[in-house]
């Protein structure tokens, strides 16, 4: 799939102010400074379309983009060692939780990961969140530019023989790179192909 058009259409931390209508969307979310915004301009091929910045934690709303017309990306605020105060990081929270609760709209959640570490718990609790709450998802290993190919194949393989304890299939996975343009295809076609098999009202 070829992205023609990404345009910021909406912030706001009330799920119910979300986009109306059927419009499919995905939900990328991750670890702060995990390479979030870095990877949704990649896809785009928009530098500035996301905020990137040196203070991890920056996104703290949900923001939606409208890609070709036709589906929305959803940037969502990242979880864990964002520098916001306990009172903030509540609030963004809160909605994360009420948007993968309520957003019928959601086709599948991305749930970014820096391959250069080890399984982390916070990302795993993440996903067994997700899992336990029907919400589908795959995973994105960001940062592959960082790492050789043989470090990458171990890293992978760590991740499955963590998630294989209690999930029965390893989810769907790729391997990106938002520096050299690595898996920004794969991704892509992925959505497309569920976007063609979804029927619109």
């Amino acid at each position: 799939m070829k992205i023609k058009s990404a345009e910021f259409v909406i912030s706001n931390s009330d799920v119910e102010r979300c986009p109306k209508g059927k419009i499919p969307e995905y939900a990328f979310i991750g670890r702060s400074n995990v390479g979030k915004s870095s990877l949704i301009n990649m896809l785009t091929s928009k530098k500035s379309l996301a905020k990137t910045s040196g203070r991890p934690g920056k996104t703290q709303l949900i923001n939606h983009f409208i890609i070709n017309q036709e589906w929305y990306l959803v940037d969502l605020p990242g979880y864990g060692y964002a520098k916001v105060s306990k009172s903030a990081k509540k609030v963004f929270q809160k909605f994360i939780t009420q948007y993968f609760k309520f957003r019928e709209q959601l086709v599948c959640a991305f749930v970014l990961v820096d391959i250069r570490h080890e399984p982390q718990p916070i990302d795993l609790e993440f996903m067994q969140y997700l899992g336990e709450n029907g919400v589908p998802f795959c995973i994105i290993f960001t940062k592959a530019d960082k790492l050789k190919p043989k470090a990458i194949e171990k890293h992978v393989e760590d991740y499955k023989s963590v998630l294989l304890e209690t999930w029965e299939d390893m989810p769907q996975y790729f391997i990106t790179s938002s520096s050299k343009d690595i898996g920004k295809d794969e991704v892509l076609d992925f959505i497309g192909e569920l976007n063609s098999n979804m029927i619109i009202d």
